[in-house]
């Protein structure tokens, strides 16, 4: 499986070819073996055969597997862009039909169970959790403190209230019932949620 690699921003300063190419080897290897086996399944020793990096190599430029984990899972999510369609209930249609989309299609939800299971024993690993999930999170507080602002929401509405509200329905589909993740349902829970406030 060909995975399609985006050097981390920390990475983005110039680097010599050759390094480049090593460091893209050793993300792309270690962002299909997260895909495969989890994170658990992500060993160095793995990530070595895969990639054909020295592990030598790869510690000079990550100094831990969490570190390296940590830019491989950036490669593999998709943060939502904050919309402005002019209305709060517009902009949560929009960002709610592209997360159900990205939880049917990206990679990361593939691998989000086993960061969160990690995340239980190792408060790295946690961290990194919450550090991605804000990058989807974001947007819905951004829009919701927005509509605040604009007076469509109560000024005392609780932003991470409702966005727990509107993502966990989508989250709950997607690992719990198994349910179809549809555009329609990702509507439906943006009404409902709209509809208690």
């Amino acid at each position: 499986m060909s995975t399609k690699i985006t050097l981390p921003e920390a990475a983005e300063k110039p680097l010599d070819e050759r390094v480049r190419r090593s460091r893209y080897a050793v993300l792309g290897a270690t962002a299909e073996l997260l895909v495969e086996r989890g994170l658990g399944g992500a060993s160095v020793d793995e990530i070595v055969r895969r990639s054909g990096v020295a592990k030598t190599t790869i510690y000079r430029h990550w100094s831990t597997r969490e570190d390296l984990l940590r830019d491989a899972c950036r490669t593999l999510s998709t943060p939502l862009d904050t919309p402005d369609s002019g209305s709060l209930e517009g902009d949560l249609m929009v960002l709610m039909v592209r997360l159900a989309r990205l939880l049917k299609s990206a990679r990361w939800p593939s691998v989000l169970p086993s960061i969160v299971d990690a995340g239980e024993r190792d408060a790295n690993v946690a961290a990194m959790q919450a550090q991605h999930q804000a990058g989807y999170s974001e947007p819905l507080a951004a829009v919701i403190r927005r509509a605040m602002t604009r007076g469509e929401l109560p000024k005392d509405t609780d932003a991470a209230v409702l966005v727990a509200m509107l993502t966990g329905a989508l989250f709950y589909r997607r690992w719990f019932s198994r349910e179809p993740v549809t555009d329609a349902f990702a509507k439906q829970v943006v009404r409902r949620a709209l509809r208690s406030n």
